[in-house]
């Protein structure tokens, strides 16, 4: 008995080991995952079960329905009036639409014009706005975000929210299954107290225990009336408040957008929102007939482990490699992808000004320590790097020349770039593009030039410490 068991044991650690020897894409997670199922019987195998088999493939695929309307409104189609105009004025034409081309074969929404797009820093500029457009709403509320507090600027958007459910509003509130447990008590027992209709996406379950553990959806977005929509990387809760003099909270950036790409973030949160109540979509809204309020052109990109993997990726690729003069990235977690960090070194190279900007004290020290041991492979070919003093920088910003923004949900890890459900929203614009280089060009006034000289000169734990990070650097 005793044998069979042995050899169960050992043929179980195989056939998990030869499943991420076919199935895994990145050479180094297949490595990590064949060595843990082979040297750790039993408990290798099942955290492979667990975290390692992207299970939601399938399962996403069946339940999001295939955006028709938006389909046959493709590069072989007629586009509207509103789609057709010059992209961005008094630039190089050619340039601006090789960028759009780009993300036309990426993916199957157009791009809209007619934007304004409103910048709103922390939650100090950010909650008040959102918490006055919920309240004035008149036909519908849609919520969905990663974290979703119950403290005090928390327990102000359940009162929002509420309120409008007593006006006869629609109201939906997504909150990712894992982001919820970050504060206690959770918000869904609130949410339901005051009557909010709520779903939580792919909630932990211990029997039978949940395989979905390590897939989140890490999308924030506010939505109002098809006229009004906020995105970016902020979370709902207190510490996005900032207070500058006692260093505390969590710094970000919010976007108010109105115009047609509302439509747009509509249809993301329905997909999650069926995808989370296991129904099929309707033909999706194109948004053609919206109000124009801007000039700037916007589509939203989705990503996510389903249909979605690399997405995000190839477009942060393919727009470095078409930079003219500067890139500017503005992440809290910076892990990326050989294509992307050779991109980046090959377009620093060619003259192009490239910026990194990055937080000096990290709310995740490991991810912060993986990061310090591959910042020489940058630093050596003169891409500036910049550490930026407390409080803590949560702002997620992708810079190219003076028109080319990518905002929205997703950091510069291997969890957004290839684990968790994003979206983000290129934005072409000058105004826009101006507003934030200012904005990056004062934190940097503030912050402390990282050398190759001080990477160098870290201490043999350090080093030691920085390398275990970055070998597990794709799951974390």
């Amino acid at each position: 008995m005793a044998l069979f068991i042995f050899f169960l044991i050992m043929l179980l650690n195989v056939w998990a080991a030869g499943h991420a020897l076919m199935y895994k894409r990145d050479p180094r997670t297949a490595w990590g995952w064949i060595v843990t199922c082979l040297l750790i019987p039993t408990l290798g195998p099942i955290l492979y079960y667990l975290l390692g088999i992207n299970r939601i493939k399938t399962r996403a695929k069946k339940l999001k329905a295939e955006p028709l309307a938006l389909t046959q409104q493709g590069r072989g189609a007629p586009q509207s009036t509103l789609t057709s105009r010059v992209l961005v004025q008094d630039v190089d034409k050619f340039h601006s639409n090789l960028r759009a081309g780009l993300t036309d074969k990426l993916t199957n929404r157009p791009l809209l014009g007619g934007n304004k797009v409103h910048v709103l820093f922390n939650g100090n500029q950010a909650f008040p706005e959102m918490l006055a457009a919920i309240n004035s709403a008149r036909k519908y509320v849609y919520l969905q975000t990663f974290i979703f507090e119950s403290n005090n600027w928390g327990m102000r958007f359940v009162g929002a929210l509420s309120q409008a459910c007593k006006r006869g509003l629609d109201v939906r509130v997504l909150v990712d299954g894992i982001g919820e447990l970050y504060s206690w008590p959770k918000i869904s027992r609130y949410l339901k107290r005051a009557g909010v209709p709520f779903s939580r996406f792919l909630p932990p379950k211990l029997i039978p225990v949940s395989p979905f553990l390590n897939l989140r959806n890490h999308r924030k977005m506010l939505i109002i009336d098809d006229m009004m929509g906020f995105t970016g990387g902020m979370n709902i809760g207190d510490r996005h408040v900032v207070d500058y003099e006692k260093s505390k909270g969590a710094q970000d950036i919010q976007f108010q957008f109105k115009g047609p790409v509302v439509s747009q973030m509509k249809d993301v949160f329905m997909e999650d929102w069926s995808f989370c109540k296991g129904f099929h979509l309707p033909t999706r809204d194109s948004g053609h007939d919206l109000q124009v309020f801007g000039d700037a052109f916007c589509r939203t990109i989705t990503v996510g482990p389903n249909q979605d993997i690399d997405k995000l990726r190839m477009l942060y690729t393919g727009m470095v490699s078409q930079a003219k003069s500067k890139i500017i990235i503005m992440t809290p977690y910076f892990l990326p992808s050989q294509e992307l960090l050779g991109a980046l070194q090959v377009a620093s190279l060619r003259g192009v000004e490239v910026t990194i900007v990055l937080p000096e004290k990290n709310n995740l020290p490991f991810v912060h320590w993986a990061t310090r041991n591959m910042l020489w492979e940058i630093l050596q070919y003169r891409v500036n790097v910049y550490y930026q003093p407390p409080p803590f920088d949560h702002s997620k910003l992708f810079l190219v020349d003076d028109e080319y923004c990518v905002i929205g949900s997703a950091n510069m890890d291997p969890r957004s770039l290839r684990l968790n459900f994003e979206m983000v929203v290129e934005v072409y614009s000058k105004r826009l593009a101006a507003i934030l280089y200012s904005h990056v060009e004062q934190k940097i006034m503030s912050s402390r030039k990282l050398t190759l000289e001080e990477v160098d000169s870290r201490s043999i734990p350090a080093r030691l410490r920085d390398s275990l990070c970055w070998l597990f650097s794709p799951y974390l």
